[in-house]
């Protein structure tokens, strides 16, 4: 089959895919960003997002694979070995990027299928690498919706894809700003567990089978006020070494995970 073909990293259309990786600001402005790798592109479209465009590199990427991932309505363009790897973000790679479109991420379009539903939420995670694996232990876990407060930066990060393994289209994904949480939290009547030192119970005496939210922030500077003036009970996990705190990834997935031991892994 003929495709149509880029070899020049100077094309047009290719600088602005370049801008597309590396611009927040230009991938909300178009509404589109980059999915590099077939795992993370056949995840993003079990997960309802709409590819616009795929890109191949035909020595590493075949048309037979391509066959089992495309329709003909998609747009599919070969390139070359230069094009490819001025797009490419990984150093391993396997010659498939497709361009798609994000979604709105709204608090409001987060629906639950239980009356009791498990949250995460990260207050404003700046290390993409962190929010890539608080989506992974999210995924893991199965939790109904993952929320960022205050994001530092947009979901659509390459560095937010690839330390996600694709995990950003696995979760029922949300931002917004601390207040609007938590007004969407006691909407819903969901408990509030803020993970802080301050005037907290140990983790493992809470009762999580009911609707629960855990609110996890930087280690640097932990938790805002307004979530300790609205929690049902601030939470700790006991340490028993010299340091008081953990990366808030592996928090997360102890605090998760035990909630999820109380529900019986439901």
């Amino acid at each position: 089959m003929a495709f149509k073909q880029i070899t020049s990293a100077k094309n047009p259309y290719i600088k602005e895919l370049v801008l597309l990786k590396e611009k927040s600001k230009v991938r909300k402005q178009s509404q589109l960003f980059l999915i590099e790798g077939l795992r993370e592109i056949s995840l993003a479209i079990k997960g309802d997002y709409e590819i616009d465009t795929i890109l191949f590199y035909p020595e590493l990427f075949s048309e037979n694979q391509l066959n089992n991932l495309t329709t003909p309505q998609l747009n599919v363009v070969e390139v070359s070995k230069d094009v490819y790897q001025k797009l490419a973000h990984r150093d391993t790679t396997e010659g498939i990027i497709a361009i798609a479109k994000t979604k709105a991420n709204s608090i409001e379009n987060i629906k639950f299928n239980t009356p009791n539903p498990l949250i995460l939420i990260a207050e404003a995670p700046e290390k993409p690498g962190n929010i890539g694996a608080l989506l992974r232990t999210s995924d893991a876990a199965n939790v109904d919706a993952v929320i960022i407060a205050n994001p530092k930066t947009d979901l659509y990060n390459p560095n937010i894809i690839r330390s996600s393994v694709g995990c950003v289209f696995t979760n029922q994904v949300a931002t917004g700003s601390t207040s609007e949480i938590i007004q969407f939290l006691k909407d819903k009547n969901i408990n509030i567990y803020c993970a802080a030192l301050q005037a907290s119970a140990d983790y493992h005496t809470q009762d999580f089978t009911k609707a629960t939210a855990f609110v996890v922030g930087t280690e640097a500077t932990g938790l805002s006020e307004e979530w300790l003036k609205y929690a049902t009970q601030n939470i700790i996990i006991p340490m028993q070494g010299e340091i008081d705190s953990m990366n808030v990834s592996v928090a997360a997935g102890i605090l998760i995970f035990e909630a999820k031991r109380q529900r019986h892994f439901k």
